[in-house]
């Protein structure tokens, strides 16, 4: 199963369409057990996913392949190489675990500072004591790859992919991740909700793009499957990606994603990509009008 599990509606109201707020630790519970029966074997989450990682904690995850993420800001008062380990043992310690699948900055830029080389060597150290298997990165945009690159050795990257947003092809970088023999998990298929809504429920600022909705429900009723079934089935299309990263508010949410997961890839039309970044990168949504 390609899929794996976002908890960050775990410990935050996380996402543009989600009215339903956080998901409670019960429901979290169900969620998880639906998982494990689907043959889903990896969760992800982050220290800035507010109490997810207590959460997942609380509920037990022995036996899952666990993916986290550093804290984004660097604490001052200490060294980079003791905040790394610091962090890290803190995810653990919420975690309750011993060891981590994966370890992904949650703002690689970090590592072109001043304390970077101190961050990937800290990081490679827990490797190689067995404390996390992988370590890698969390990106917003395939371009922040080209410098990482020329200095940096992954064994993992997470990236946005979704039927609007396919910087991840166009720009090269899907297919030389994977002649590195570096694991891709890709996030952001339902674009935080957005693909999901209809035209009367979608917030004005984004209008912008209308044209592109338009087309977007078109193909939908033209090929007579739902929004949520289409945005997994085109991220699972990609031979590159390992995980398929998605988030969900109950149990019914997965079960339909499981079902649509089960049915394969599929082709979604090329004029249905948008490559504004006021559009694809939410931390700009707060200041569309």
């Amino acid at each position: 199963m390609k899929l794996a599990l976002g908890t960050v509606q775990f410990g935050l109201n996380y996402g543009v369409a989600n009215a339903a707020g956080m998901v409670s630790q019960a429901e979290a519970s169900r969620v998880l057990a639906l998982a494990r029966e689907s043959g889903i074997d990896t969760l992800d989450t982050a220290a800035a996913y507010g109490e997810s990682e207590s959460v997942l904690g609380a509920i037990n995850v022995d036996g899952w392949h666990v993916v986290s993420k550093m804290p984004p800001q660097i604490q001052e008062g200490m060294s980079v190489a003791d905040w790394t380990m610091e962090s890290v043992n803190n995810s653990l310690a919420r975690l309750r675990q011993r060891n981590l699948y994966g370890i992904l900055l949650h703002r690689p830029s970090q590592l072109l500072g001043a304390g970077g080389d101190a961050i990937y060597r800290t990081l490679q150290r827990l490797k190689c004591d067995g404390v996390v298997s992988k370590i890698g990165i969390s990106i917003y945009d395939p371009e922040e790859l080209d410098n990482l690159s020329r200095n940096f050795d992954f064994d993992l990257v997470q990236a946005p992919l979704s039927v609007v947003d396919r910087r991840l092809v166009t720009s090269g970088w899907m297919s030389r991740l994977a002649d590195r023999g570096i694991e891709l998990h890709v996030r952001s298929a339902f674009l935080q909700g957005l693909l999901l809504m209809g035209e009367a429920d979608r917030p004005q600022k984004f209008g912008r793009w209308q044209s592109l909705w338009r087309d977007w429900h078109a193909w939908l009723d033209e090929s007579g499957i739902s929004a949520a079934e289409a945005c997994v089935r085109y991220a699972l299309s990609h031979v590159e990606v390992g995980r398929v990263v998605v988030g969900v508010q109950s149990h019914y949410q997965l079960a339909e994603i499981v079902s649509a997961a089960s049915r394969g890839g599929v082709e979604v039309p090329p004029h249905l990509s948008a490559d504004s970044e006021d559009l694809l990168n939410p931390a700009r949504w707060p200041s569309l009008e």
